[in-house]
């Protein structure tokens, strides 16, 4: 792993599987926990300080992407909403996640905005730009579009085949760069 800029808050530090990518450039802040060979890329911010932040194995973050989370206040009995990412998932550059699920094996397109309490299902698309507004939830085999996002059409087999492949194909680049930069893995 590199020298990216870990922070920690209130105590809690980021934790980060050994055989994870994290780009030097990006920057996690408190309860992150990144899985297996996973990765962060240049210029993403993910900031677990009010609730938590969860990314699975084999899930790429790209370029300038930022994540949080909605307030948990425990005086309340509110528990907010974590950023929970599951397995396989690959997040364009410039994606903007805040207190939603991304279920594993599933895309989400460069741009887009995925708002608090909603639920991208496993096998699902958001296209670039879009904009998924609170609460909604994205159907397994389906491309959404759109601002707001809404339900596009269906995905092919050939795309339901690239969204396991695309994540495959970032854990082959980040094993690269990590080689190329001569971080251990």
């Amino acid at each position: 792993m590199s020298k990216a800029d870990l922070r920690p808050y209130k105590g809690i530090s980021p934790k980060i599987a050994k055989s994870a990518y994290v780009d030097q450039a990006s920057c996690l802040i408190g309860d992150v926990t990144i899985g297996e060979e996973s990765s962060i890329w240049p210029m993403v911010v993910a900031r677990g300080d009010v609730n938590y932040i969860k990314i699975g194995d084999r899930t790429n973050i790209q370029d300038g992407s930022v994540l949080h989370v909605t307030h948990k206040n425990a005086e309340n009995g509110f528990l907010g909403k974590p950023l929970i990412i599951g397995n396989d998932v690959t997040v364009g550059h410039k994606v903007c996640l805040h207190g939603c699920i991304l279920e594993d094996a599933c895309f989400i397109g460069m741009g887009a905005t995925i708002m608090d309490g909603t639920v991208v299902q496993s096998g699902a698309m958001v296209a670039a730009g879009a904009l998924v507004a609170e609460n909604k939830v994205i159907e397994s085999g389906w491309l959404y579009a759109g601002v707001p996002a809404k339900k596009f059409r269906e995905l092919n087999d050939k795309e339901k085949t690239w969204l396991l492949k695309s994540a495959k194909n970032y854990v082959g680049f980040s094993k690269e760069f990590a080689q190329d930069q001569n971080l251990e893995k």
